[in-house]
């Protein structure tokens, strides 16, 4: 029990004194950064699946490039 609580205290002891905490500004441009970069590889990815149609179904008019190939062979 007493390795537990030295634990505990350990991790308390480094979490308020040896850790740089970043300050609220930091913190905001840094989480518009992700926010930001996020939405862009989102839309990356769902331009790529649009124009390779990889979620095309039978029913899909457009099947994406290589529905293209597919029909043309």
């Amino acid at each position: 029990m007493s390795k537990v609580k030295e634990y505990i205290n350990e991790t308390v002891t480094e979490m308020v004194h040896r850790v740089t905490w970043p300050t609220w500004k930091e913190l905001q441009s840094n989480t518009i950064i992700v926010v930001v970069a996020s939405v862009l590889i989102a839309i990356t990815i769902f331009v790529m699946d649009f124009a390779f149609g990889i979620n095309g179904g039978k029913d899909t008019v457009w099947k994406g490039l290589l529905g293209f190939i597919y029909k043309t062979f």
